[in-house]
């Protein structure tokens, strides 16, 4: 599933969880995203897609979020090592899927 190009969040914070992934966390800036969209990871290395395997707000599990929630996202396909503070996520290109 593609994500909504105008999606952007900056990283506060990350952390692995053994046996599920790495969890960022921030306020989304702009847009919204959704479990399964494809996001870009812009940072200090080469810009590289990541999927969202799953969405938290309040300790609670959600489906999507969007401007101004503060979230975790978890990834299954980065490290702890691949993400830094101040590196953003970024919407590709819109979902046909609602």
């Amino acid at each position: 599933m593609s994500s909504d190009p105008s999606f952007n969040m900056t990283i506060v914070d990350v952390f692995s969880i053994r046996g599920r992934g790495t969890v960022v966390t921030g306020t989304i800036d702009q847009g919204r995203v959704r479990v399964g969209d494809v996001l870009e990871l812009r940072g200090m290395s080469d810009p590289r897609e990541v999927v969202v395997s799953a969405i938290e707000m309040l300790r609670k599990k959600v489906n999507q979020a969007a401007v101004g929630d503060y979230v975790g996202i978890l990834f299954k396909d980065i490290t702890k090592e691949d993400v830094s503070t101040g590196d953003e996520l970024v919407g590709i290109m819109w979902s046909n899927a609602e």
